[in-house]
């Protein structure tokens, strides 16, 4: 029987929606913010709801929480803003994610990370690149372009109504 090979380490930024602990690879992270004023855009898709001014760019807000399917939560004292660069559907894009708490950047060794279960998860597996393990704690790495991919962000039913409306045009 033959091992898998090592997995390379992972240097991550920990973070906390709705008392989960996630991380996103820290290579994509330009800054972190303290919560700043957000400017709604009426009409848009919930999880990438508003527009923040980051030192003069106009930069969407990603509001991981929702693409999770877990519930909207007022800001507190902890709340930030990572501001990131990702490929998004071949593009290079900005974007601001509101997490409720940031920690810390850390490493995850190789040999501590494990592939995504497809079963037993409260969350997409797809949304998941892999788990890491820190001790007795699990910490989901994100996959972060592909939770922001414009064909993720629209909604099932957004999908529907689109593919319906295509089908009576044409």
């Amino acid at each position: 029987m033959t091992t898998a090979p090592e997995r390379p380490a992972l240097t991550v930024l920990t973070m906390a929606l709705q008392g989960e602990m996630f991380a996103i690879e820290a290579v994509y992270v330009r800054e972190i913010l303290d919560l700043v004023p957000i400017t709604e855009v009426p009409g848009a898709e919930p999880a990438v709801h508003g527009l923040i001014n980051v030192r003069g760019r106009v930069v969407p807000l990603a509001d991981l929480r929702l693409r999770f399917g877990m519930p909207p939560a007022d800001a507190t004292i902890d709340t930030r803003i990572v501001v990131i660069d990702v490929e998004i559907d071949g593009d290079v894009t900005t974007v601001g994610i509101r997490a409720d708490k940031v920690y810390e950047v850390t490493e995850l060794l190789g040999s501590a990370l494990e592939e995504t279960p497809r079963l037993g998860l409260l969350w997409r597996p797809d949304f998941i690149q892999c788990f890491g393990k820190r001790g007795e704690d699990f910490i989901a790495v994100l996959d972060i372009g592909r939770m922001l991919s414009r064909a993720d962000v629209i909604s099932a039913p957004d999908r529907m109504a689109a593919a319906a409306l295509a089908a009576a045009v044409g």
